[in-house]
């Protein structure tokens, strides 16, 4: 990785730590060691098969430091795989330092390392909730290719990406919409617009989205909340991933409008941001995991 990425990364960590942050409440530091289930699948009729399948188990690990610090790990394991040579290899997907902020009535959220989608570099997230019902938001990144899939491959940190977006948020019907556009890793730019429905431990959601790669395309989104709800909170914990994410594009497109993670575990129900600091939206429902008596060991 070049000297670029280490400078900046080491001015970010720098400026961070010297930021006099209101609202930031400070928990004793816990690590978590999970795993879940990635599903790929394309319906792209070769060799006999109407789709080809894609399983990887997704082990990682979170240490929360404290004061909104993270670091998050997370690997690929291949245990199904029609997609050829590329996605046969155990790899390191994810490796990411992050703080959240908040100033004001802005929330931040700052990340460096190895993204998911093979991006490395450093991110910025953020939101400002206008009202109850009101919100906006982005997200711009700095980044290059890195896959260890095949072999090393790396590439200089020269790619921008980033869009700016609005949400409104319907709390008697736990209804979301959100509208964004911007520019994608793949260099396309595009504009989506989504609604999504949130139930207890489910949020289901349809979208729209054009680009100047794939043109017109829709589909929906599931996201299933994983059990156990109740949960003993120690120093190290073992549980599941804390999330399904299932999402299926009319086009079968895999390029257009494609964005990096920066946490192994982000999905559109819980959002970028800690709950307990930020309440809007879904965060505003009754927490999907809850602590139990007889944690903090």
């Amino acid at each position: 990785m070049n000297k670029r990425f280490i400078t900046i990364l080491t001015g970010l960590c720098a400026l961070l730590c010297s930021i006099n942050c209101n609202g930031q409440a400070h928990r004793p530091s816990y690590i978590d060691v999970f795993s879940g289930i990635e599903f790929n699948y394309r319906n792209i009729y070769y060799n006999n098969r109407l789709y080809d399948v894609l399983i990887n188990l997704t082990p990682g690990v979170k240490w929360h430091m404290g004061d909104q610090w993270m670091i998050a790990a997370q690997g690929y394991i291949p245990v199904y795989n029609d997609y050829g040579e590329r996605y046969k290899k155990i790899r390191l997907n994810m490796a990411v330092l992050s703080k959240e902020v908040q100033w004001g009535q802005q929330f931040f959220k700052f990340s460096g390392g190895l993204f998911g989608e093979e991006r490395y570099g450093v991110d910025m997230k953020w939101m400002y909730p206008v009202n109850r019902w009101l919100a906006v938001d982005g997200q711009v990144g700095y980044t290059g290719l890195c896959s260890m899939a095949v072999d090393w491959e790396c590439s200089k940190m020269e790619r921008v990406t980033g869009w700016i977006g609005a949400r409104m948020y319907m709390e008697r019907y736990n209804t979301e919409f959100h509208l964004q556009g911007g520019r994608y890793i793949y260099q396309d730019y595009g504009a989506r617009g989504e609604c999504m429905r949130h139930f207890k431990h489910c949020t289901v959601g349809v979208y729209v989205q054009y680009s100047d790669l794939g043109e017109e395309n829709f589909g929906f989104k599931v996201i299933m909340m994983i059990p156990p709800y109740k949960r003993k909170v120690r120093k190290v914990n073992f549980r599941p991933a804390s999330n399904f994410r299932l999402t299926y594009n009319k086009q079968a497109d895999p390029y257009s409008m494609r964005m990096y993670q920066t946490d192994p575990e982000e999905n559109e129900r819980e959002g970028y941001f800690d709950r307990n600091l930020l309440q809007w939206g879904a965060n505003r429902m009754p927490a999907d995991f809850n602590q139990k008596e007889g944690g903090e060991k």
